[in-house]
């Protein structure tokens, strides 16, 4: 992944630690990201989503289901008033934002999801719920025909 930065005419050496720097930290695995990092586990009862959003507070993130689709997401802008003249040479810090959207399987209970958050991890619990079993149509068929 590649990472857009706004070249700065004045300081041509901040544009080669820039690109040194997010090298560097996308070896790493360590570089902004747009989505979080999830873990999904399953067992007899539910399923279990965890989200890591460190930085994240429980109001800046938004939980939704539509059609059997559960959406994460979080628009989270800072707007700091600097008292002191400082010149930054790179602020990333200003603006972040994700979406994360996964198809929900046919035995979940949409209606009793829930989720908790703690720490920078979201969990949201995604209850099972009994599936129908395929009704069994006997049909009848007879040495009694019709022309």
């Amino acid at each position: 992944m590649k990472y857009i930065m706004n070249s700065n005419q004045n300081y041509p050496m901040v544009n080669d630690f820039e690109s040194l720097f997010n090298d560097m930290m996308t070896g790493f695995g360590l570089g902004p990201s747009s989505v979080p990092a999830v873990d999904i586990q399953e067992n007899d009862k539910d399923y279990v989503i965890e989200a890591e959003l460190p930085g994240y507070k429980e109001n800046e993130v938004e939980v939704n289901v539509e059609k059997h689709v559960l959406r994460l997401s979080s628009v989270k802008q800072s707007q700091k008033e600097e008292k002191d003249a400082k010149k930054y040479l790179m602020r990333e810090r200003c603006y972040q934002s994700f979406s994360r959207s996964f198809s929900l399987p046919e035995d979940v209970d949409e209606s009793a999801i829930e989720g908790k958050f703690a720490n920078g991890v979201l969990t949201v619990t995604l209850p099972k719920k009994e599936l129908a079993q395929p009704k069994r149509i006997t049909i009848k068929i007879g040495s009694d025909q019709n022309n």
